[in-house]
């Protein structure tokens, strides 16, 4: 799955797909697909990211507790 960057606008290859829809994960891990080669694994928030169409991500995925608040 790609997400993208809200800041640099690149898209971001997720490694764990699994992890992006824990809640409680703040932080997961993919790749800048920046460039020709391809990019070592690095950290990103999930604050950061936006589906590639402009989205933000659901708000079940980035807080535990959505359903109370």
């Amino acid at each position: 799955m790609f997400l993208k960057d809200k800041e640099t606008g690149s898209l971001i290859k997720i490694e764990n797909v699994e992890a992006l829809f824990k809640p409680t994960q703040q932080e997961i891990e993919g790749r800048d697909q920046d460039g020709q080669e391809e990019q070592n694994t690095a950290s990103f928030k999930k604050s950061q990211l936006i589906f590639p169409s402009g989205e933000d991500l659901p708000r079940c995925w980035m807080d535990a507790d959505y359903t109370t608040t």
